[in-house]
């Protein structure tokens, strides 16, 4: 994938991305803010869900094996996986145990962060997503640009034709109206829930005093998945986990307003293990690590492990709704995803993962919106500075070029007068011959040759003011 300035500039090209991402956020967030506002006490539960999930954190060497034994003495079967392909490995074998070459998945983060799908297919084992957005994203063989809504970059027309070249069941004459391609859906899914014999999931919740898994969703596919196959597989992070069912509480309270904007999901499944003759009749359960303890090693940068995957930050991320989700070459765009990933994935790596801190204007909404107070923008500046750090040595870039600089000259006070007096000649001429004028009358440079055009093909260069600062104080300037 292109660094992020490199996609960024393909999606803002495309007007039709920026029509879908601009309706489509500007719905979440009015709902939203209408059902928050609803509750006296959000501010005290957003307290309350970072308290939990960072006293989780602290002590996951305690609820991990508390989590695993409850699982066990439910009849569950617990599995390890440090790394994507461990995890993918687990459940590639339990598909192959049971001689099944194909399963059905519930939405599940976690499985697209590993490349499930992929792995699984290359393994001879096809893997059906079932909810209806990700369906949209899989038949239009295209990647998710939503945590929440996968396929929020396409609009009811578009959607339209990926049914009819994807689906060999889908109705003639199908039309774009919701109703009919949710029925397209249903259809083509129904046959697939009946036939499978494993399922995928996610988890939203893991309660570790009673083992139980927790997923919400909007739709009643995941109700189909977890109960109908006899095999269930559940791919978990471990940073998933709530202490007690009283601790869930509080983010079934907010997970539903910051995600949908609803006062609850529609469907909330939990399930413990093994139930005789009700439901799946084995359970495996793969908690995951994939980079989450490099994270929680972070002391700025563990917030992001409390995140509990609502979207809120990028319905509310002004760089977001204008670049859409594939500009951040991740399962995990938007402001939570531009520390999540380096974060998961360690900075200095890769240019396309180091660009993602610096894809924020630091506005800070995404702080104001997120139900369990994750202070994106203070990550965001702690991993800018890590970035900088990795990339000391070596060849300098034109950045540390210009901030070196900028320290030489800075530091001394005659060359720093020797600048002042420098930048007023510098002022006067352009003042005089500038062609463009910025909003208050001041004059501006155009467009530049490179490397000056680094800055003025994406911002204004107004003159230099025609005396510093201290000398129109020294001419009495004071108010």
């Amino acid at each position: 994938m292109p660094a992020f300035p490199e996609a960024a500039r393909k999606a803002l090209a495309d007007t039709q991305l920026r029509r879908n991402l601009a309706h489509a956020t500007g719905t979440i967030r009015a709902k939203r803010a209408a059902v928050v506002g609803e509750v006296d006490e959000w501010e005290e539960l957003r307290l309350a869900g970072a308290a939990i999930k960072d006293n989780t954190l602290r002590r996951l060497d305690e609820y991990l094996p508390q989590l695993e034994a409850s699982l066990q003495a439910r009849g569950a079967t617990v599995h390890w996986a440090r790394d994507a392909a461990e995890a993918c490995e687990i459940v590639a074998k339990i598909a192959h145990t049971h001689g099944v070459d194909e399963v059905v998945k519930v939405k599940s983060m976690a499985t697209q962060e590993i490349g499930l799908n992929e792995a699984l297919a290359e393994r001879g084992v096809t893997a059906w997503e079932t909810d209806l957005a990700e369906l949209i994203v899989q038949l239009g063989d295209d990647l998710p640009s939503h945590i929440l809504v996968p396929a929020i970059h396409r609009n009811r027309a578009e959607i339209r034709e990926i049914f009819r070249r994807g689906m060999a069941d889908a109705p003639p004459g199908l039309s774009d109206e919701p109703a009919e391609l949710a029925a397209a859906a249903r259809l083509h899914l129904r046959e697939k829930f009946l036939r499978a014999r494993m399922a995928v999931s996610g988890a939203n919740f893991a309660v570790a005093d009673s083992g139980t898994l927790v997923v919400v969703e909007s739709e009643g596919n995941g109700r189909m998945c977890l109960t109908l196959p006899e095999v269930l597989v559940s791919v978990v992070g471990i940073e998933k986990i709530v202490p007690t069912w009283s601790d869930l509480d509080v983010f079934l309270q907010l997970l539903p307003r910051s995600s949908t904007g609803e006062r609850m999901n529609p469907y909330t499944s939990t399930w413990s293990g093994v139930t005789p003759g009700d439901g799946p009749q084995e359970t495996h359960v793969v908690l995951l690590d994939n980079g989450r303890t490099r994270a929680l090693a972070d002391e700025v940068g563990r917030q992001a492990l409390r995140c509990i995957r609502c979207s809120a930050c990028l319905n509310v991320c002004p760089v977001y709704e204008r670049t859409g989700g594939h500009a951040y070459g991740s399962v995990y765009p938007g402001p939570i995803g531009a520390i999540l990933n380096p974060l998961l994935k360690g900075v200095g790596v890769d240019e396309q993962t180091d660009s993602l801190p610096y894809a924020s204007s630091l506005c800070g909404a995404c702080f104001e919106a997120c139900p369990v107070r994750i202070d994106i923008p203070e990550v965001l500046v702690h991993l800018r500075s890590k970035v900088v750090d990795a990339h000391r040595e070596g060849v300098p870039k034109p950045e540390a070029v210009a901030m070196r600089s900028a320290s030489w000259l800075l530091s001394d006070a005659r060359r720093l007068g020797l600048a002042e007096r420098g930048l007023g000649v510098a002022g006067r001429a352009l003042t005089r011959f500038g062609r463009r004028v910025l909003p208050g009358g001041r004059r501006a440079l155009g467009r530049l040759p490179w490397p000056g055009s680094s800055w003025t093909n994406a911002r204004d260069l107004p003159a230099p003011p025609r005396e510093s600062f201290r000398t129109w104080w020294r001419k009495g300037g004071r108010p």
